[in-house]
Protein backbone atom coordinates (compact mmCIF):
# COMPACT_ATOMS: atom_id res chain seq x y z
CA UNK A 1 0.00 0.00 0.00
CA UNK A 2 1.27 3.11 -0.55
CA UNK A 3 2.08 5.42 2.06
CA UNK A 4 1.22 9.22 1.61
CA UNK A 5 4.09 11.60 2.81
CA UNK A 6 1.50 14.60 2.03
CA UNK A 7 0.58 16.64 5.15
CA UNK A 8 -3.32 15.72 6.31
CA UNK A 9 -6.41 17.28 6.31
CA UNK A 10 -9.65 16.77 8.48
CA UNK A 11 -12.78 18.11 8.55
CA UNK A 12 -16.65 17.27 8.56
CA UNK A 13 -19.87 18.39 8.56
CA UNK A 14 -22.86 16.57 11.27
CA UNK A 15 -25.46 15.06 9.07
CA UNK A 16 -28.73 17.03 9.86
CA UNK A 17 -29.79 17.88 6.46
CA UNK A 18 -29.02 19.11 3.11
CA UNK A 19 -25.38 21.65 3.28
CA UNK A 20 -26.17 25.13 2.51
CA UNK A 21 -24.04 28.38 1.08
CA UNK A 22 -22.54 28.84 4.70
CA UNK A 23 -21.01 25.44 5.10
CA UNK A 24 -20.06 26.38 1.18
CA UNK A 25 -17.88 29.78 1.89
CA UNK A 26 -17.39 28.52 5.53
CA UNK A 27 -15.34 25.17 4.46
CA UNK A 28 -16.42 23.67 1.15
CA UNK A 29 -14.52 26.15 -0.74
CA UNK A 30 -11.00 25.39 1.12
CA UNK A 31 -11.39 21.67 0.91
CA UNK A 32 -12.68 21.85 -2.43
CA UNK A 33 -9.17 23.97 -2.82
CA UNK A 34 -6.55 21.72 -0.77
CA UNK A 35 -7.85 18.28 -1.67
CA UNK A 36 -4.74 18.12 -4.13
CA UNK A 37 -1.96 19.16 -1.87
CA UNK A 38 -2.78 17.37 1.21
CA UNK A 39 -4.14 13.78 1.91
CA UNK A 40 -7.78 14.95 2.64
CA UNK A 41 -10.05 12.92 4.95
CA UNK A 42 -13.77 14.56 5.09
CA UNK A 43 -15.88 13.30 8.04
CA UNK A 44 -19.24 12.79 8.08
CA UNK A 45 -20.21 13.35 11.80
CA UNK A 46 -23.02 11.51 12.60
CA UNK A 47 -22.89 10.37 16.27
CA UNK A 48 -22.00 13.96 17.25
CA UNK A 49 -25.03 14.97 15.07
CA UNK A 50 -27.06 12.61 17.27
CA UNK A 51 -26.11 14.64 20.50
CA UNK A 52 -28.87 17.18 19.40
CA UNK A 53 -31.14 15.27 17.44
CA UNK A 54 -31.17 11.71 19.19
CA UNK A 55 -34.67 11.63 18.39
CA UNK A 56 -34.58 11.77 14.77
CA UNK A 57 -32.43 9.30 13.74
CA UNK A 58 -33.63 8.44 10.29
CA UNK A 59 -33.04 12.47 9.65
CA UNK A 60 -29.14 11.47 10.53
CA UNK A 61 -29.26 8.44 8.15
CA UNK A 62 -31.03 10.10 5.48
CA UNK A 63 -28.75 13.48 5.94
CA UNK A 64 -25.36 10.99 5.35
CA UNK A 65 -25.92 10.51 2.07
CA UNK A 66 -27.20 14.19 1.51
CA UNK A 67 -24.18 15.60 3.31
CA UNK A 68 -21.82 13.45 0.68
CA UNK A 69 -24.24 14.21 -2.36
CA UNK A 70 -22.84 17.91 -1.44
CA UNK A 71 -19.40 17.44 -1.14
CA UNK A 72 -19.18 15.49 -4.16
CA UNK A 73 -21.32 18.11 -6.27
CA UNK A 74 -19.39 21.10 -5.32
CA UNK A 75 -16.22 19.59 -6.63
CA UNK A 76 -14.62 17.15 -4.02
CA UNK A 77 -13.08 14.26 -5.75
CA UNK A 78 -13.04 11.06 -4.58
CA UNK A 79 -10.50 9.52 -6.56
CA UNK A 80 -8.30 12.44 -4.24
CA UNK A 81 -9.90 12.83 -0.91
CA UNK A 82 -11.22 10.24 1.78
CA UNK A 83 -15.04 10.53 2.93
CA UNK A 84 -15.96 8.66 5.81
CA UNK A 85 -18.83 8.06 8.38
CA UNK A 86 -17.73 8.65 12.62
CA UNK A 87 -19.62 5.63 13.76
CA UNK A 88 -18.10 3.41 11.64
CA UNK A 89 -15.26 3.92 12.87
CA UNK A 90 -14.66 2.88 16.82
CA UNK A 91 -11.79 4.39 17.33
CA UNK A 92 -12.91 7.72 17.23
CA UNK A 93 -14.76 6.86 20.35
CA UNK A 94 -12.15 5.09 21.82
CA UNK A 95 -9.69 8.21 21.79
CA UNK A 96 -13.04 10.49 23.21
CA UNK A 97 -12.83 8.71 26.63
CA UNK A 98 -8.93 8.07 26.62
CA UNK A 99 -9.31 12.26 26.14
CA UNK A 100 -12.09 12.79 28.83
CA UNK A 101 -9.73 11.02 31.34
CA UNK A 102 -7.69 14.79 31.41
CA UNK A 103 -9.46 16.99 30.29
CA UNK A 104 -11.05 19.01 33.00
CA UNK A 105 -14.93 19.72 33.39
CA UNK A 106 -14.02 23.56 33.09
CA UNK A 107 -12.58 23.15 29.92
CA UNK A 108 -15.78 21.95 28.57
CA UNK A 109 -18.14 24.16 30.59
CA UNK A 110 -16.62 27.50 29.24
CA UNK A 111 -16.87 26.34 25.48
CA UNK A 112 -18.00 29.19 23.44
CA UNK A 113 -19.08 27.27 20.50
CA UNK A 114 -20.96 24.35 23.01
CA UNK A 115 -22.64 27.40 25.30
CA UNK A 116 -24.13 28.84 21.60
CA UNK A 117 -25.30 25.91 20.79
CA UNK A 118 -27.02 24.80 23.84
CA UNK A 119 -28.67 28.18 24.24
CA UNK A 120 -29.75 27.38 20.63
CA UNK A 121 -31.97 24.45 21.46
CA UNK A 122 -32.99 25.34 24.60
CA UNK A 123 -30.71 23.52 26.93
CA UNK A 124 -30.34 26.73 28.73
CA UNK A 125 -31.61 30.32 28.94
CA UNK A 126 -30.19 33.65 27.52
CA UNK A 127 -27.72 34.38 30.56
CA UNK A 128 -27.64 30.89 31.53
CA UNK A 129 -23.90 28.59 31.96
CA UNK A 130 -23.84 25.18 30.79
CA UNK A 131 -23.32 24.14 34.16
CA UNK A 132 -26.89 25.47 35.12
CA UNK A 133 -28.54 23.38 32.12
CA UNK A 134 -27.95 19.76 33.39
CA UNK A 135 -31.67 19.53 33.68
CA UNK A 136 -31.88 19.30 29.83
CA UNK A 137 -27.89 18.62 28.73
CA UNK A 138 -27.39 15.10 27.98
CA UNK A 139 -24.11 13.76 28.69
CA UNK A 140 -23.07 13.07 24.99
CA UNK A 141 -23.34 17.16 24.07
CA UNK A 142 -21.83 18.46 26.96
CA UNK A 143 -18.60 16.23 26.27
CA UNK A 144 -18.77 16.44 22.17
CA UNK A 145 -15.70 18.64 21.74
CA UNK A 146 -13.65 15.45 23.48
CA UNK A 147 -14.96 14.04 20.08
CA UNK A 148 -14.48 16.36 17.96
CA UNK A 149 -10.94 16.38 19.35
CA UNK A 150 -10.81 12.60 18.64
CA UNK A 151 -11.96 13.33 15.20
CA UNK A 152 -9.24 15.46 14.23
CA UNK A 153 -6.56 13.60 15.82
CA UNK A 154 -7.75 9.90 14.39
CA UNK A 155 -6.04 10.27 11.42
CA UNK A 156 -3.50 12.70 13.26
CA UNK A 157 -4.66 15.93 11.40
CA UNK A 158 -2.46 18.81 10.64
CA UNK A 159 -4.86 21.35 9.05
CA UNK A 160 -8.52 21.75 9.39
CA UNK A 161 -10.76 23.57 7.33
CA UNK A 162 -13.23 25.57 9.69
CA UNK A 163 -15.82 28.05 10.13
CA UNK A 164 -15.11 31.01 12.67
CA UNK A 165 -17.95 29.90 15.08
CA UNK A 166 -15.92 26.30 14.77
CA UNK A 167 -12.54 27.74 16.49
CA UNK A 168 -12.94 27.37 20.10
CA UNK A 169 -13.44 23.28 19.50
CA UNK A 170 -9.81 23.73 17.58
CA UNK A 171 -8.36 25.23 20.38
CA UNK A 172 -9.29 22.61 22.63
CA UNK A 173 -8.01 19.95 20.89
CA UNK A 174 -4.66 22.28 20.98
CA UNK A 175 -5.10 21.87 24.10
CA UNK A 176 -5.53 18.36 24.40
CA UNK A 177 -3.09 17.13 22.23
CA UNK A 178 -0.46 19.31 24.02
CA UNK A 179 -1.43 17.43 27.69
CA UNK A 180 -1.14 14.10 26.01
CA UNK A 181 2.15 14.85 24.70
CA UNK A 182 3.65 15.89 27.10
CA UNK A 183 2.30 13.75 29.71
CA UNK A 184 2.79 10.66 27.51
CA UNK A 185 5.29 11.42 24.57
CA UNK A 186 8.26 11.08 26.67
CA UNK A 187 9.60 14.06 24.49
CA UNK A 188 7.92 12.96 21.78
CA UNK A 189 5.19 14.10 19.49
CA UNK A 190 2.71 11.14 19.59
CA UNK A 191 -0.04 13.12 18.16
CA UNK A 192 0.59 16.14 15.19
CA UNK A 193 -0.53 19.88 16.70
CA UNK A 194 -2.87 20.52 14.19
CA UNK A 195 -4.16 23.78 12.94
CA UNK A 196 -6.72 25.97 11.98
CA UNK A 197 -8.06 27.38 8.80
CA UNK A 198 -10.57 29.78 8.74
CA UNK A 199 -12.13 30.90 5.27
CA UNK A 200 -12.47 34.17 3.99
CA UNK A 201 -15.91 34.59 4.85
CA UNK A 202 -15.74 32.96 8.46
CA UNK A 203 -19.28 33.25 9.10
CA UNK A 204 -22.41 33.93 6.69
CA UNK A 205 -25.57 35.71 8.43
CA UNK A 206 -28.50 34.78 6.81
CA UNK A 207 -30.49 37.09 4.48
CA UNK A 208 -32.93 37.74 7.03
CA UNK A 209 -30.95 39.39 9.20
CA UNK A 210 -30.48 36.60 11.52
CA UNK A 211 -26.87 35.43 12.98
CA UNK A 212 -28.06 31.49 12.08
CA UNK A 213 -28.98 29.93 9.42
CA UNK A 214 -31.87 27.45 9.98
CA UNK A 215 -34.07 25.43 7.45
CA UNK A 216 -36.98 25.54 9.46
CA UNK A 217 -36.71 29.81 9.42
CA UNK A 218 -36.64 29.23 5.24
CA UNK A 219 -33.57 31.52 6.09
CA UNK A 220 -31.23 28.91 3.89
CA UNK A 221 -30.40 28.67 0.76
CA UNK A 222 -29.18 24.68 0.16
CA UNK A 223 -26.26 23.96 -2.45
CA UNK A 224 -29.18 21.79 -3.75
CA UNK A 225 -31.72 24.61 -4.03
CA UNK A 226 -33.77 25.19 -7.45
CA UNK A 227 -33.84 28.63 -9.27
CA UNK A 228 -37.19 29.42 -7.62
CA UNK A 229 -36.15 28.24 -4.82
CA UNK A 230 -33.08 30.23 -4.31
CA UNK A 231 -35.43 33.36 -5.97
CA UNK A 232 -37.72 32.34 -2.71
CA UNK A 233 -35.16 33.24 -0.11
CA UNK A 234 -33.44 35.88 -1.60
CA UNK A 235 -37.12 37.52 -2.11
CA UNK A 236 -37.60 37.43 1.83
CA UNK A 237 -33.81 39.05 2.53
CA UNK A 238 -33.88 42.19 4.34
CA UNK A 239 -32.72 45.16 2.86
CA UNK A 240 -32.16 48.93 3.53
CA UNK A 241 -35.49 49.99 5.72
CA UNK A 242 -34.92 53.30 4.50
CA UNK A 243 -35.37 52.84 1.23
CA UNK A 244 -38.92 52.96 0.64
CA UNK A 245 -39.12 53.50 -2.88
CA UNK A 246 -37.06 52.80 -5.92
CA UNK A 247 -35.65 55.72 -6.45
CA UNK A 248 -34.38 56.67 -2.58
CA UNK A 249 -30.67 57.00 -2.10
CA UNK A 250 -29.79 53.50 -0.52
CA UNK A 251 -27.09 52.53 2.31
CA UNK A 252 -25.72 49.11 1.22
CA UNK A 253 -23.48 49.10 4.05
CA UNK A 254 -26.49 47.74 6.18
CA UNK A 255 -28.19 45.78 3.14
CA UNK A 256 -28.54 42.19 3.84
CA UNK A 257 -28.60 41.22 0.14
CA UNK A 258 -25.57 43.51 -0.75
CA UNK A 259 -23.07 41.71 1.92
CA UNK A 260 -23.69 38.65 -0.67
CA UNK A 261 -23.31 40.57 -3.48
CA UNK A 262 -19.97 41.32 -1.98
CA UNK A 263 -19.15 37.64 -1.38
CA UNK A 264 -20.45 35.75 -4.44
CA UNK A 265 -20.54 39.07 -7.17
CA UNK A 266 -17.50 40.17 -9.30
CA UNK A 267 -16.04 43.50 -7.46
CA UNK A 268 -17.10 45.26 -11.00
CA UNK A 269 -20.31 44.09 -10.17
CA UNK A 270 -20.46 45.13 -6.44
CA UNK A 271 -19.27 47.94 -7.21
CA UNK A 272 -21.94 49.11 -9.78
CA UNK A 273 -24.48 47.97 -7.62
CA UNK A 274 -23.35 50.11 -4.65
CA UNK A 275 -22.98 52.95 -6.63
CA UNK A 276 -26.46 52.47 -8.63
CA UNK A 277 -28.50 52.00 -4.60
CA UNK A 278 -26.55 55.01 -3.42
CA UNK A 279 -28.21 57.51 -5.94
CA UNK A 280 -31.44 55.63 -6.06
CA UNK A 281 -30.81 54.42 -9.69
CA UNK A 282 -31.27 50.58 -8.50
CA UNK A 283 -34.07 49.59 -6.57
CA UNK A 284 -34.32 46.21 -4.22
CA UNK A 285 -36.04 44.38 -6.66
CA UNK A 286 -34.12 44.64 -9.53
CA UNK A 287 -30.89 44.07 -6.73
CA UNK A 288 -32.70 40.91 -5.34
CA UNK A 289 -33.18 39.74 -8.60
CA UNK A 290 -29.50 40.23 -9.57
CA UNK A 291 -28.46 38.35 -6.45
CA UNK A 292 -30.62 35.24 -7.55
CA UNK A 293 -29.05 35.09 -11.13
CA UNK A 294 -25.10 35.46 -9.59
CA UNK A 295 -26.51 32.41 -6.87
CA UNK A 296 -28.02 29.97 -9.20
CA UNK A 297 -24.91 30.98 -12.01
CA UNK A 298 -22.83 29.65 -9.24
CA UNK A 299 -24.88 26.42 -7.51
CA UNK A 300 -25.85 25.23 -11.58
CA UNK A 301 -23.06 23.37 -12.11
CA UNK A 302 -23.29 21.75 -8.49
CA UNK A 303 -26.83 20.57 -8.97
CA UNK A 304 -26.36 19.18 -12.60
CA UNK A 305 -23.20 17.02 -10.46
CA UNK A 306 -25.13 15.99 -7.61
CA UNK A 307 -28.06 14.81 -10.02
CA UNK A 308 -25.59 12.06 -11.23
CA UNK A 309 -25.02 10.91 -7.74
CA UNK A 310 -28.89 11.00 -7.07
CA UNK A 311 -29.35 8.64 -9.96
CA UNK A 312 -26.64 6.28 -8.66
CA UNK A 313 -26.84 6.08 -4.87
CA UNK A 314 -24.82 2.63 -4.88
CA UNK A 315 -21.58 5.08 -6.00
CA UNK A 316 -21.99 6.82 -3.21
CA UNK A 317 -22.35 4.12 -0.91
CA UNK A 318 -18.95 2.29 -2.02
CA UNK A 319 -17.27 5.95 -1.99
CA UNK A 320 -18.05 5.96 2.10
CA UNK A 321 -17.87 2.41 2.16
CA UNK A 322 -13.70 2.08 0.86
CA UNK A 323 -12.97 5.99 2.71
CA UNK A 324 -14.50 4.83 5.75
CA UNK A 325 -12.37 1.11 5.31
CA UNK A 326 -9.24 3.75 4.49
CA UNK A 327 -9.37 5.99 7.34
CA UNK A 328 -10.47 3.03 9.66
CA UNK A 329 -7.24 2.11 9.09
CA UNK A 330 -5.53 4.90 9.89
CA UNK A 331 -7.42 5.11 13.20
CA UNK A 332 -6.62 1.86 14.42
CA UNK A 333 -2.79 2.96 13.66
CA UNK A 334 -3.46 6.11 15.73
CA UNK A 335 -4.87 3.83 18.56
CA UNK A 336 -2.46 1.86 18.85
CA UNK A 337 0.28 4.49 19.43
CA UNK A 338 -1.72 6.27 21.92
CA UNK A 339 -2.48 2.67 23.86
CA UNK A 340 1.08 2.58 24.15
CA UNK A 341 2.51 5.66 24.87
CA UNK A 342 -0.80 5.09 27.97
CA UNK A 343 0.78 1.65 28.95
CA UNK A 344 -2.31 -0.20 28.45
CA UNK A 345 -1.08 -2.64 25.35
CA UNK A 346 -1.11 -5.09 27.52
CA UNK A 347 -0.92 -8.34 24.81
CA UNK A 348 -2.73 -8.89 21.44
CA UNK A 349 -6.40 -10.18 20.88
Amino acid sequence: MKVSRKKRILTGDRPTGKLHLGHYVGSLINRVKLQHDYDTFLLIADVQALTTHWEQPELIRESVMDVAMDNLAVGVDPEVATLCVQSMIPEIAELTVFYGLFTHMNKLRHNPTTKAEALQYGMIHENGDLMTGFDQLTYGFFGYPLSQAADITFVRAHLVPVGEDQKPHIELTRDIVKKFNELYGRGKEIIPMPEALVSDVPRLTALDGGTKMSKSLGNVINISDSYDEIRSTVWKAVTDPQKIRKNDAGHPDICNVFKYHKIFNTEEDVATIEQDCRSGALGCVECKGRLTDVLHGMLAPFRERRKGYEAHPERVEEILREGTKKARRIGQETVAMVKEALKVDYFAV
